[in-house]
Order: C-alpha cells, then structure tokens, then sequence
C-alpha cells in the first residue's frame, strides 16, 4: 500500500442546515445553546461561505443551496452547472426536445391510445425541479401533436412554503386551461405529499415509494374530481402541511370513482425531478425487471425517462432528457489515488451526501482497501419528534476513528439543522442545532488528544430562517414569549444565508486568507489539502489558509 503524504490528519464536518443570520427572530441557531461554535468564532479561524446561487452552480444567486449542490461543491473543489441551470439550459436551446429520449417518448404515444405521463415535485424551490420545466414540456407536448397527458404531483412544503400547493396548483391550471383545446387532453390524475410518498432516499423508507407506485400507478388513493378540491379538502386540517398530504387521484366527471390517468402498456413516463437522491428508488420500481422491495401488482411496459440520470454508475434510468454535470477530479479521487486513508460518515438521510455527492454523483469506493465508510441507520419517524437523530452516533464512530487514528482526511455530516430544519417546528430546529453544538464539544476534546485539525462548516442555510415573514422593524424578538399557536407562519425551506466556516488546529492557530474574492463550498477542497499538509491542486479553486501544516 502506497504510504500516505498527509503530514496532518484533517475531519471534515458538515453542519448540515446551519447557516448565519445577522437576524435573530425565527433564528433557531441564534436561540440554540451554541458555546462550542461562539468559542470557535472567537478563538479559531474563522470564514464566512457561499453555499447558494452561482457559488454552487445554480443560475442565478436568488436561488438557494441544497445539500446535493453544496456536498457537489465541496468534494469536486470547483464549481459545476447544476441540475436546474442544466435543464434552464437544455429548454430554453431546444436541445430537450431535439434529444433522442424526448423524440421516442413522443413517438410512443403519439400512436394509438396511449398517454404521456409526467411525475414530480410541483413548485418552483428550484432544488429538486421547477414548474417551469413542467410547463415547457407540455406546452411542447401538444406543440409535437400528443393527445393525451396525465400528471402525478409531489406536492412541496419544504423547498417552498409549508402550504403554497394551492400557488402552484392554481398556475398549472391556469396552463391546462390554455392548452386543452384542438383534441390536447392534459389533466392532474394523482398526487400527495413529498414526504409521504414516492421521493424516499437511501432505502430509508420503501413503503413511502410503494404508497407512490399504487397511487401513480394503479389510481389508489382518496378520490377527488380536481386537484385544486383535493387541497381544499386537506385544508380543513390545520396541522397538515403540503410535504405530508395524503395520496389522491383524481377521478373521471362522468363516473365519479374511475380513476382519470392510471399508467398503463404503451404509455410513456417522465419523471420531471432533475436532483437525484429523491428519483432513484421510484425509478428502480419502473424500470427493474428483477425488482423485490414490495410487490408492484400489474407492472405495466412503458417508456420511462428522467429529466437526468440520477445515477451515473448504476445507470438509472437508462433514458434521460438532460445529461448531468461531468464532476471529475474529486477530492477523494485524489487523495484515494495519493495513499490518503479516507473515513466518510453519516446516518441514512445524508450518508449519500458524504458519499455519492462528495465524489462526484459517484457510488462506491475509489479504493476499499484505504477508504471506509459508515452509515448509521436513521430512525423511520418524523424528524421533529426527535430532534437529536443520530448525531451522538455518528460522533461516537468518528471519535473512536480520530482516537486510534485509522484516517487521514475524514468527512462526516450531521443532518439535524436541515432535516429538523425542514419540519418547520422551531423548537425542535433550536434542540436539533443544540444538540450539533454538543457534539462540536466532543470533537473539539477527541481533537486535542488525537491532533486531528476540524474543518467545519455547512453546506446551505435552513435553520437559521424558520418564520416565513419579514422580521418586527423594530427589531424585537419576541419568540420566547410567544405560544405555539401565536408564532408567524413556518418556513421550512433552505435559506440564502452564507455558511460558516471554522478551522481548529490543536497544535497552533490557523491563519485564514482575506485576499479570496467571494469564499464559497468549493474552496474547502484545496483548503483541506493544505491542512493536510500537502500541496494544493490547481483544478481546485483557492485554498482558505496560509500555508501548509506540518
């Protein structure tokens, strides 16, 4: 085996959720118990980061981060055009619908009595899709002489506001109503929740795809003769927020029960996500002969495309629309090319993050022999009823990993101010970033007896905006006087707020660089080699600190 160059052990730690607000209502990190990351800002070194907008490949900066971009950035050192600008892109040149998937999709159904499907997440948070991709491809669809389309909707609550459905909902009927016209039929005929049904990752949560597949599929789930009835029926409980609606189809005028879009042989389905995490299992379940995670019942042949390939090594699906970013040169390519021992760690709802998305939209290893990775199960239950997850966990395999020195660069994540973050329950967002502070502690302490430098930081803002309102003139924070029922309306998506950046060297201090023109996720890759004291890579944008350690 290759003796390893690192001079210094490095763990990277991603504060998943957390960014800064000078703004302190509705902060759930500036209401956190946070002495670990105050005794960081004063007596480490210190660095604020983009982790939205252009900083992380996303076409514009009012576009905020997500953990799929921002873990692309922090691995590939540099900056790639992302999903959404990818797709923005592929529309609005044409080479979308000029693209062999597209011109066999429509072929498909032109012929006969068959249906265009289109399945994802209706909104426009712009992490996982954008409606406006939605509504080009229809109005392209009838542009190209199909007949008939049916659309199966994820509705958001969470890169969006917690009940916006009926925004969404009210522009894509707005849509249909111009389009459905000249023998075009397009009409909703299924829907639920994102996180109730279809969008599972990482195997957390098969039930969940399984709800997705008998409702898209086979037309189960409570009937409604519109979508715009269905969420005015969801309305009338007050606790329910978009991500967590029900399954429903939406039914024929003329018979009240038949189900008016269920997908059959012949047709052809897109799925309109273009992020990855969330596409993958939906998309084993229509294309795997070979499937065996639940029982599909009629399996229909159908063309089945994604707006992207959610994953490159594995190949699902085998038809998209868009080609992903070629993120090559990774960090862990590198280091695992260079004898650097690598650790990646984190429970299930982010372990593809410090694994897949660091390296690149890659599964796997570079080199099992040198690299070990470690996934904590996460609880199958609703992130807010307990708020802790599995960061005691994660700490505990990493402290033991720092302690008997079995890495030289490690990469862990703790996904509570972003998982929790999402829920929209403040409270719990406060204990959820209280208690990544705690395991800060346990940290900082395993490094002064190991040696291990912690670079730590996040990959978006999420928790530190959790009131989706403009915050008092005045400035007053009234929050801790305020019962539950009397809070402003939650905001549960992620946030333009920069990241911070802290760098603890037990040895010394660290000088960070002020001469770095916008500091961004992808400056932690050469930053990390120069911790480890080798030599930074010119591919990579520049490192944050003075120097090498040694």
């Amino acid at each position: 085996m290759t003796k390893s160059p690192a001079k210094r052990r490095v763990l990277t730690v991603v504060m998943d959720g957390i960014g800064i607000s000078p703004v302190t209502y509705g902060n759930a990190v500036a209401h956190a118990h946070t002495p670990n990351m105050q005794w960081l800002r004063g007596s480490a070194g210190y660095l604020e980061l983009a982790a939205h907008g252009k900083a992380v490949g996303l076409p514009s900066d009012s576009d905020i981060g997500n953990s799929e971009v921002g873990h692309n950035a922090l691995g590939a050192g540099r900056v790639f055009d992302q999903g959404a600008k990818l797709v923005r892109n592929a529309i609005e040149s044409g080479s979308l619908f000029a693209g062999e998937t597209w011109r066999e999709a429509i072929k498909r159904v032109k012929g006969g009595n068959r249906t265009l499907h289109f399945m994802g997440l209706l909104s426009d948070g712009n992490v996982h899709s954008h409606e406006n991709h939605l509504h080009a491809m229809l109005r392209q669809a009838k542009k190209e002489g199909v007949r008939r389309v049916r659309l199966h909707l994820l509705l958001d609550g969470r890169d969006v506001g917690e009940k916006t459905a009926e925004v969404y909902s009210a522009r894509l009927e707005k849509l249909l109503g111009e389009l459905n016209a000249g023998g075009f039929d397009a009409r909703v005929a299924s829907g639920g929740g994102r996180m109730l049904i279809t969008m599972d990752r990482y195997e957390a949560d098969w039930p969940m795809v399984q709800r997705g597949w008998e409702c898209h599929v086979h037309g189960r789930g409570q009937p409604f003769p519109s979508l715009t009835a269905a969420i005015d029926e969801f309305r009338k409980d007050p606790a329910l927020t978009d991500q967590y609606l029900p399954a429903f189809v939406i039914t024929e005028s003329s018979s009240g029960n038949t189900p008016c879009g269920t997908i059959n042989d012949g047709d052809a389905v897109i799925l309109f996500n273009f992020r990855g995490d969330r596409a993958i299992e939906i998309s084993r379940a229509f294309t795997e002969k070979d499937f065996n995670k639940f029982d599909r019942g009629r399996c229909p042949d159908v063309f089945y495309a994604g707006m992207m390939e959610y994953d490159g090594d594995l190949k699902i699906p085998s038809r998209y629309l868009v080609d992903p970013p070629a993120i090559d040169n990774t960090l862990g390519e590198f280091l695992a090319s260079s004898g650097v021992r690598q650790f990646a760690c984190s429970e299930t709802q982010k372990f593809g993050h410090v694994t897949y998305f660091w390296n690149g939209n890659r599964s796997g290893w570079f080199d099992k022999s040198i690299e070990e990775y470690v996934e904590v199960p996460s609880d199958n239950i609703r992130f807010e009823f307990k708020p802790w997850m599995k960061a005691a966990e994660i700490c505990d395999e990493t402290v033991k990993r720092m302690l008997a020195g079995s890495f030289d660069f490690g990469r862990i994540n703790f996904a509570n101010g972003d998982m929790v973050g999402h829920t929209g329950d403040f409270d719990a967002a406060v204990e959820a970033v209280s208690t990544v502070d705690l395991m800060l502690g346990r940290l900082i302490a395993a490094a002064r007896k190991s040696g291990v430098i912690l670079l730590i930081t996040a990959d978006h803002g999420n928790a530190d905006e959790m009131f989706d309102v403009k915050p008092p003139k005045d400035g007053s924070d009234p929050y801790p006087y305020l019962p539950v029922h009397d809070r402003p309306r939650p905001k549960t998506s992620h946030t333009l707020s920069a990241v911070p950046l802290y760098i603890f060297d037990p040895n010394g201090p660290v000088t960070m660089r002020n001469d770095v023109a916008r500091p961004g996720l992808a400056n932690v890759a050469n930053t990390a080699l120069s911790l480890l004291g080798m030599a930074p890579r010119d591919v990579y944008l520049p490192s944050l600190v003075q120097g090498c350690r040694s």
